[in-house]
């Protein structure tokens, strides 16, 4: 597939000496869904504030839409639409007057503005003429997205988009993503809830010190994964569990039930059910669980979701 963005030894070293990327290469498929992961201080905002054009790269090159953004910078920006972390606006214009003002800066001609279909799109036509200092913190994240899509850039950025937002909110805007992912937008997310990741993304790529650790697709990242989970219903009051090889960690649900979760490496299923019945004990029911993308990422990085930004 061509790529919507296209990264070639980028690299970038602060004034203080710190080392922030470390020669990434990295291509997001055209029209994917595109995970970019890591946890706190990986690089990933880096790495979006130089396509943004906020950051100046150190070395390497990178390409948006095909543009090089030292060559081209100007298409380079238009081809692409950011959703920042922060929520700021001018607190005495509109949601109206704002998108208007972004679609300016972008020399879009008044007549192919988009600005009330984009209000629209994100469920605040009914706002569009207060101020956005009494909309609340769900409606400013909405029209930060609208805001990044004014230009109608083939491109957008997301970055930690639902933080801080109630589920409905959620659900609102995943269902926006993938109405947007419809139309031929390629999104590029960061989000620290990994379930999220699990049901949008095609393509997922984990930076961890400035390095990329990981880039494949979903399937394939799960598919690393030596971690499994199973499931055990017995059949009588568990007293005491027995010593089973290669087990990590055991908890006792209820009286009867077992979760055992496992490195499918060093044992199987089949041994730890032994190891059940020479304990005496009867197997009712059994179920297994594949690796969540959790343990994929806390493999590659060593850090939990919960630290990433």
């Amino acid at each position: 597939m061509n790529a919507a963005i296209r990264l070639q030894g980028l690299e970038k070293t602060y004034a203080d000496g710190k080392r922030a990327l470390k020669g990434i290469d990295l291509s997001v498929p055209e029209g994917s869904i595109f995970a970019l992961l890591g946890p706190n201080g990986a690089g990933k905002s880096t790495l979006i504030n130089i396509l943004a054009g906020l950051v100046v790269k150190t070395a390497g090159r990178a390409t948006v839409w095909g543009f090089d953004i030292d060559e081209h910078p100007r298409n380079a920006k238009a081809s692409i639409g950011v959703v920042p972390q922060e929520l700021l606006f001018d607190s005495f214009f509109t949601p109206l007057e704002t998108l208007e003002l972004q679609a300016g800066l972008y020399g879009v001609p008044k007549l192919r503005r988009r600005s009330m279909e984009l209000l629209r799109k994100v469920h605040l036509e009914d706002k569009a003429d207060v101020y956005t200092r009494t909309l609340s913190g769900g409606m400013k994240r909405r029209l930060l997205i609208a805001k990044a899509l004014v230009h109608n850039p083939p491109i957008v950025i997301l970055d930690e988009p639902t933080a801080g937002v109630d589920i409905e909110l959620r659900q609102m805007l995943w269902a926006y993503v993938r109405e947007l992912h419809a139309e031929g937008v390629t999104v590029v997310l960061t989000t620290h809830y990994l379930e999220e990741v699990e049901a949008l993304c095609d393509r997922i790529a984990i930076i961890s010190h400035g390095e990329v650790v990981a880039d494949a697709s979903k399937e394939e990242l799960l598919a690393r994964s030596r971690g499994k989970e199973l499931r055990v219903v017995v059949d009588r009051d568990v007293t005491l569990l027995p010593e089973m090889s290669g087990v990590g960690e055991v908890a006792l649900v209820d009286d009867r039930r077992i979760d055992i979760k496992y490195d499918r490496g060093r044992t199987g299923a089949g041994a730890i059910l032994e190891s059940l019945r020479q304990a005496g004990y009867a197997v009712v029911d059994v179920s297994t669980r594949e690796a969540e993308l959790e343990h994929v990422f806390l493999q590659l990085t060593g850090s939990s979701p919960e630290r990433m930004t």
